[in-house]
């Protein structure tokens, strides 16, 4: 397997796992983990011979990603560790493919959130009392896991993008 190819089809979705699942358990995604998405883009994109140009696009629709999630964070409307993996996210994208990521991810997270404000008003099932995450995804006073819709809509688009196409030579 090259390169490219593994860091698609096995880092970024690993990552990309990760990210929702931290985010479920802790309400926390890993600076490092961002850290390694970025890493990884770059190893990438030096693997499939990408431009300078193409680079230079893609790294600014990660920074202009970075600079209104973290107006929304500086807001209290999503949390740092969201911002920061959407920004990472948005650079593996580039503007070509940063719009289908928005809207799906805006969708996923206003499902996922509809979901847990109907769950948080039943009771939580006896079996769950136990677990910490359980209590705080159900507390009514906790935000969203939204790194989840984050990682989903990573997933769902993913495979639209040149970076993908490039690595399977497709």
């Amino acid at each position: 397997m090259t390169i490219p190819l593994f860091l698609i089809l096995v880092i970024f979705p690993a990552a990309m796992a990760y990210a929702a699942a931290s985010d479920i358990v802790s309400m926390t995604i890993s600076n490092r983990l961002c850290l390694v998405l970025v890493a990884s883009f770059a190893l990438c994109a030096i693997s499939v011979g990408m431009t300078w140009t193409q680079l230079g696009w893609h790294l600014a629709s990660g920074f202009l990603v970075l600079a209104v999630c973290f107006g929304f964070f500086a807001a209290g409307w999503i949390g740092g560790g969201d911002a920061k993996l959407a920004a990472a996210t948005a650079l593996w994208f580039g503007f070509d493919q940063l719009l289908p990521y928005v809207l799906i991810s805006s969708f996923a997270g206003g499902a996922l959130t509809l979901a847990l404000l109907r769950l948080r008003k039943m009771p939580l099932p006896r079996p769950a009392v136990g677990w910490s995450w359980a209590q705080r995804l159900h507390d009514k006073d906790e935000g969203v896991p939204y790194g989840v819709a984050l990682a989903f809509a990573a997933l769902v688009v993913l495979p639209d993008t040149a970076i993908w196409r490039a690595a399977i030579g497709a």
